[in-house]
């Protein structure tokens, strides 16, 4: 019995990371405190080195999260091409195949919401929904010292990776946001953070909206073969 329920959490372990997607478009529903804590309460379990747990969350619902909305698009109004953050979320040029992977992505959304490359409006207009957390009802902003070296920075994205898988557990819908860091500084003043907390990203959290078509959207992965070597298999000590 207990190797049975093993397994079907295994499955549903892999059910998750498979289906897991950045969904951009949400239902007009509210999600609890409650639920939230209980995602955060499961994803604290992700691995830190040396169990630093260097990570900050700033989750923001109703009336906070209208605050943080308005303060970026004011923000915008007055600076249209702000970048608060101190580094580039992309290097400046990228090289294959990351260039050509990041290109398909952007037109493989464009297609779906019919918007043609010479609409540059209808495509600016789908990349600032991301400052209104694509609708979603909750808003999660995560913070990190930022004396903290790149190894902690790479624990942040493992424990933000365990918030997505959690949310789909607990049957809600996310999006990682890198799109906030262009507005670090005034996300921050909006929350009110100390100097050791830097933001790094944001995600939107709620319900799926499951008539959406960009929630249809499934991007492309690498084969195991291209990402991956393998040495030793065959019993020999190649290390090459």
């Amino acid at each position: 019995m207990w190797l049975r329920r093993v397994f079907f959490d295994l499955m549903d372990i892999l059910t998750a990371i498979r289906e897991r997607i950045s969904t951009r478009a949400f239902l007009d529903k509210p999600v609890s405190e409650d639920t939230v804590r209980a995602i955060l309460d499961d994803a604290r379990w992700a691995p830190s080195g040396g169990n630093l747990q260097p990570w900050k969350v700033h989750v923001v619902a109703g009336k906070a999260r209208q605050a943080v909305i308005d303060a970026v698009k004011a923000k915008m109004e007055t600076d249209p091409f702000a970048d608060e953050n101190s580094f580039p979320v992309y290097p400046e040029k990228l090289w294959e195949p990351y260039r050509s992977r990041r290109y398909a992505v952007g037109e493989q959304m464009y297609e779906i919401l019919n918007i043609p490359r010479e609409d540059k409006m209808g495509r600016l207009g789908q990349v600032l929904k991301n400052f209104d957390f694509f609708d979603a009802p909750v808003g999660l902003f995560f913070t990190i010292d930022p004396k903290m070296n790149p190894n902690q920075w790479a624990h942040l994205g493992m424990f933000i990776y365990a918030v997505t898988l959690a949310a789909e557990g607990h049957g809600l819908a996310t999006c990682m946001q890198e799109a906030w860091t262009r507005f670090t500084l005034t996300v921050g003043k909006v929350l009110d953070l100390p100097e050791d907390e830097q933001v790094y990203c944001g995600l939107a959290l709620g319900y799926a909206d499951p008539d959406a078509p960009l929630n249809t959207m499934r991007t492309a992965r690498a084969s195991v073969d291209e990402i991956a070597g393998f040495r030793g298999f065959d019993g020999s000590n190649d290390a090459a």
